[in-house]
């Protein structure tokens, strides 16, 4: 039976707003042809992306128009994420998203100043009454930028449902002022046999095929048992040399259809099933994006279809046909047909050394200073969980807990305690738990009690625990140009936890520094509304996530 994952709900839902988005028109956030950097449910690390991306002429400061009438119902100002962001509702019951802006249209960005001014705070998430900036089509709202966690000046733009929250494809609204004639292209194939159920080619590892060069697709490929299988692909459009992620991915087996995902909408609680929908550890150790034609137990995105899983069971000796069959919003498509000659063969049992995890179950686990807690629902597959210690090194204060031998996601997070083998501290909020990755050590922190760390993890990694005692580091940037320019600047940095909270003062009172978390800048322009001319004394303090503090004090006049 062909199960589908999508609910009829969902199904219900999607072609309402469908039909609702198709019936507008929908107007272009900027006056100038447009191309896209980036795709609807693109794979990302940790999550799909939630929109797409239009390139800016690799620019910043273009206009931004709002692409319906409607109001300004959500505000955002962030050193991450989508940086200086606005929300948009609209009548339909759509709303949009204009995110990494480098600044407001200055009626919206005079009122954020002011509740910035009044939380003494450059973030801010700020909710909106429809009557106070209400937007007609094409009114200009923002000018493009490269604010938040973005990687070069573009937009990034979203579509919800208000209601729901529910993400949908906005290039469907946009599919004709953007051109494509390229298909996407299969680069790759892998195909798994399942643990004690079978094996490909003698063997219970899984077989990479590079199918983009002929005479490596021409490998043999033998199998026995069940096996699954992923696929390597990217999608292509006219006029860029981008790369974006494939819409549609079906596998047929002998020419049945057993997998097909589409990734048209989805729910932002379900962006985190990337880490199941991709081989993760090929993401983890090689940073390369596999999709899977199959589907881990614990799994419930809402795009996939399925039969049985994905999994193909090769029970006769003969051949075996797999084909892939790809296609983008456009109707171009991609297909590779995978040969797989049944060879009867032994299989091997599995492996089932370590402590069994199910991946439905609460799980948990102790050994010598290491407890582990795993809510139910968050593994996606069963483990056989395997554990090891590693001596401390020169600045960790425990042993280094290694968990598991191998990249497994926890899908929210698991409750890890260390135990520290010294006596009580005097300042417990000085440490912390920190995973060891690369020889690097990435700041976990946590909480004390009776000689026991605990914190989130949301992986399986190594982890010891350090003491954080060193201040960050503010560092001032051309202060003798400061009052020319009528700008302040510093860089503020911190080697371990991390900075947690920065504050800039001017004669006692509050200053905006705005801070660019990319760069680690901090930048207070000169205000008149707020900066008398004269003689003032700054003050600014950066305190890391530890409590530890530095300070820089300077007198100028202007």
């Amino acid at each position: 039976m062909y199960y589908r994952c999508v609910s009829f709900c969902f199904f219900i839902f999607l072609w309402a707003t469908t039909a609702v988005l198709r019936a507008q028109e929908w107007g272009s956030p900027f006056d100038f042809p447009i191309l896209l950097s980036g795709n609807f449910g693109e794979l990302r690390s940790d999550h799909f992306h939630a929109g797409i991306d239009f390139k800016t002429q690799n620019v910043e400061g273009k206009p931004v128009h709002a692409v319906l009438e409607g109001y300004v119902a959500r505000v955002v100002v962030s050193p991450w994420g989508y940086g200086n962001a606005l929300y948009l509702n609209h009548p339909n019951g759509a709303t949009t998203v204009y995110g990494h802006l480098q600044r407001f249209a200055a009626a919206i960005a005079d009122y954020v100043k002011e509740r910035q001014y009044e939380q003494e705070s450059f973030s801010v998430d700020l909710t909106l009454e429809p009557e106070l900036f209400p937007v007609k089509k094409g009114q200009a709202i923002a000018l493009s930028g490269n604010t938040g966690s973005s990687g070069g000046p573009h937009l990034h733009f979203e579509i919800r449902n208000t209601e729901t929250g529910m993400l949908f494809d906005p290039l469907e609204c946009y599919k004709e002022e953007v051109k494509d004639t390229r298909p996407p292209r299969i680069d790759a194939v892998k195909v798994y046999p399942l643990e004690g159920r079978g094996v490909v080619n003698g063997s219970s590892r899984s077989v990479e095929i590079n199918v983009s060069d002929p005479k490596k697709a021409a490998v043999k490929i033998e199998a026995w048992g069940e096996i699954a299988l992923a696929v390597k692909a990217y999608d292509y459009m006219d006029g860029t040399i981008n790369i974006y992620g494939v819409r549609r991915v079906a596998m047929a087996a002998d020419d049945r259809m057993i997998f097909n995902s589409q990734i048209r909408s989805f729910s932002p609680s379900e962006t985190r099933y990337v880490n199941s929908f991709i081989d993760y550890e090929a993401w983890k150790l090689r940073r390369v994006f596999y999709m899977k034609t199959f589907v881990d137990p614990g799994n419930k995105v809402g795009f996939i279809e399925h039969e049985g899983r994905g999994i193909v069971n090769i029970d006769e000796e003969r051949t075996y046909r797999i084909t892939f069959r790809l296609r983008d919003l456009y109707g171009n498509t991609a297909q590779h047909t995978l040969l797989i000659e049944g060879k009867r063969r032994d299989i091997p049992a599995p492996d089932t050394e370590g402590e069994y995890f199910h991946w439905k179950s609460e799980n948990r686990f102790g050994a010598k200073g290491v407890r582990l807690v795993i809510p139910a629902g968050n593994l996606y597959d069963d483990v056989y969980f395997r554990y090891s210690v590693q001596p401390a090194g020169v600045a960790a204060l425990s042993d280094i807990h290694v968990l598991h031998d191998r990249p497994i996601p926890i899908h929210d997070k698991a409750l890890l305690s260390l135990h520290l083998p010294t006596d009580a501290p005097a300042d417990a909020g000085k440490y912390g738990i920190v995973r060891i990755q690369n020889k690097r050590a990435i700041w976990i922190g946590g909480s004390y009690k009776n000689k026991w760390i605990e914190a989130a993890i949301r992986d399986f990694g190594s982890y010891t625990i350090m003491q954080d005692v060193r201040p960050p580091v503010i560092t001032p940037v051309s202060p003798a140009a400061w009052v020319g320019d009528k700008r302040i600047a510093f860089r503020i940095s911190d080697d371990l936890s991390g900075v947690q909270t920065y504050r800039g003062e001017i004669d006692g009172r509050f200053a905006l520094f705005e801070f660019d978390g990319k760069k680690g800048l901090v930048t207070y322009r000169f205000d008149r509304k707020r900066l008398a001319q004269g003689e003032h004394l700054l003050e600014f303090t950066v305190t890391d996530a530890c409590g530890n503090r530095s300070e820089y004090k300077h007198s100028f006049i202007w």
